[in-house]
């Protein structure tokens, strides 16, 4: 039976009571293991995070308390402060606590209403912000997340023999790299915060001048977003594959053995370089407890097997062309109704969107870099501990806590029984539901819902689902429920790909779907902006998507208008 809570579960508090799974899902999907959120994320992203918003201008560092409540954590899974998000919109001069929720929940009946405290007002934190946003709005590139891309290289190119190192100096490895997790975090607050202003004041702009459909065009094709990048070399591999009868065979025959019935192709030379670049890429990829393109290569390998399938017409490249020319038109047609002022505000607009919302993709992925560094030592450390015995398989040893590492080096066959306990524990907390949102108190883990007892009604023929419009065009096709980027196979090209959420480890899906439906996200969410740099339709934010909509049924998603139509039944 569960224990009434995980044992790295945090506690609501009066100053921070209110917390929620919105935007949190793309970021930890899973429940986070216990070294993966005492290692790297309390003495790193945390950390981070709280640098972040202190140096943005919305909070002073004490204002936090000691650890930081930047976030929350419920059962394992991995919750945003709510507080966190509405002090930015009760200190930037314009904005209010209303607009984040709005951003966040559209007219979500769970979200509590927000209560004003008398610390939340501050006229210094105001200025500070006023001073922030001038910045974001001139800036022509955001430098420290070009130096951390660089940076992030380097570590990974000075990756020592890790098979040929002691235990100790794993640790050590790992422990040099929480500084830069730290740093690496501040700068992704900076971009998450920062992709919000252009692309709001472009909205405002095209509304203002009757093409409200526009606002999500005028953000769609910006290029250089390394994520869609990863899909693209995806995708080159994919057409490698297709027009290699030898190749396609070998994958026709199964992933089972594929890496050794393709060994000294030039396939295999360039797969292998593109596990080099991105091997730190797969699901749940912020905590080094869940597997990666180079931990496993069969993640990449999978996605290859439907890639490999659409026509060369979905070529990326070709769509995000296509893209940037309609972009650049909409915009000169816009401009033609503006007086010198608007011009002026309207291009640094388009200007700073295009800066922080690639921004905000890069330092996603620097981050995901020296998180994957660390889990390259404690994958080797738990190989070990395998090999020897002291533990039942390698995995458990992100059953730690951090501050039990050294402990453990010491004498690892005394944590055998605990790590084993909290492993099955740890299982146990993916068949439940967390809570969308955490007010004051969490309930004990007895009393959550189990998943296999969820049950929601499917839609019937003519239904309307309203959601995000989130990247823009209309396609229709058979929707494909997709619950895990692990098990791609079900998704053929052209579906529409249903899913709760996606992190980047989902995006060479894109290239295969005729659009893209989740269950949560905005319009700065990872579906959001790969659909828009890829060119495919997207709505988010469709409530209960993956259970109301059959799977199989021929749906029409429309990305301009956010809707989402059940045409026939399967």
């Amino acid at each position: 039976m569960l224990p009434d809570r995980w044992i790295i579960d945090r506690v609501p508090t009066d100053r921070f009571p209110d917390y929620t799974r919105a935007n949190a899902g793309e970021v930890l999907a899973d429940p986070v293991t216990p070294l993966g959120w005492t290692f790297c994320w309390e003495s790193g992203v945390v950390l981070g995070c709280r640098d972040g918003f202190t140096s943005f201008g919305v909070f002073d560092a004490e204002e936090y308390g000691d650890p930081p409540e930047c976030f929350g954590l419920f059962g394992g899974y991995f919750y945003n402060s709510l507080t966190q998000a509405r002090l930015l919109g009760v200190r930037m001069p314009g904005a209010s606590p209303e607009q984040i929720d709005e951003a966040y929940f559209d007219d979500h009946p769970d979200v509590p209403p927000y209560v004003a405290e008398p610390w939340h007002e501050s006229e210094r934190h105001a200025q500070k912000l006023t001073e922030t946003v001038e910045y974001v709005m001139s800036a022509d590139k955001h430098q420290p997340v070009l130096d951390q891309r660089e940076i992030a290289k380097r570590i990974r190119d000075e990756r020592p023999d890790l098979g040929a190192i002691a235990n100790e100096a794993l640790i050590a490895r790992a422990r040099s790299l929480q500084m830069q997790m730290r740093a690496n975090f501040k700068q992704h607050v900076w971009s998450s915060l920062g992709a919000s202003f252009g692309p709001g004041i472009l909205a405002v702009i095209a509304g203002e001048h009757g093409r409200p459909e526009d606002g999500m065009k005028l953000i769609t094709g910006i290029g250089d977003v390394d994520s869609a990048d990863i899909a693209r070399e995806l995708w080159v591999l994919s057409r490698m594959i297709r027009a290699d009868g030898e190749l396609a065979a070998a994958f026709d025959d199964g992933l089972d053995g594929i890496a050794e019935r393709i060994a000294g192709s030039a396939f295999a030379s360039a797969f292998e370089t593109f596990l080099y670049h991105h091997g730190a890429r797969g699901p749940n990829e912020w905590d080094p407890g869940s597997d990666s393109f180079e931990s496993n290569p069969r993640l990449a390998y999978a996605q290859l097997d439907v890639l490999r399938k659409q026509a060369d017409d979905a070529d990326p490249t070709a769509a995000l062309e296509r893209n940037a020319a309609e972009r650049a038109r909409i915009a000169a047609e816009l401009e033609t109704g503006l007086d010198d002022d608007q011009v002026d505000t309207f291009r640094r607009a388009m200007r700073s969107a295009s800066v922080f919302l690639a921004a905000r993709e890069r330092s996603k992925c620097t981050n995901i870099r020296v998180i994957h560094e660390a889990r390259m030592c404690f994958n080797e450390l738990g190989r070990r501990m395998a090999e020897a015995g002291c533990i039942a398989s390698p995995g458990q040893i992100y059953m730690l806590l951090e501050a039990e590492l050294d402990e453990y080096l010491a004498d690892p066959d005394s944590f055998s029984a605990t790590l084993a306990a909290r492993e099955a524990d740890h299982l146990s907390l993916y068949d439940i539901t967390p809570p969308f949102i955490i007010n004051r108190e969490a309930p004990p883990l007895r009393e959550w819902p189990k998943k296999v007892e969820a049950t929601t009604g499917l839609a019937a023929v003519g239904t309307v689902l309203a959601g995000v419009a989130c990247s823009p065009g209309v396609a229709t096709g058979a929707a494909r429920v997709v619950l895990d980027s692990r098990d791609p196979s079900a998704l053929q090209p052209g579906e529409i790909m249903v899913t709760v959420q996606t992190d980047p480890s989902w995006t060479p899906l894109f290239l295969a779907a005729g659009a893209v439906v989740t269950n949560v996200g905005a319009v700065a969410s990872h579906a959001s902006i790969v659909s828009r740099e890829l060119g495919i339709p997207c709505v988010s934010s469709v409530p209960h998507a993956t259970r109301v909509i059959p799977d199989g049924a021929t749906v029409t998603v429309d990305g301009n208008s956010g809707t989402v139509t059940i045409d026939e039944l399967p």
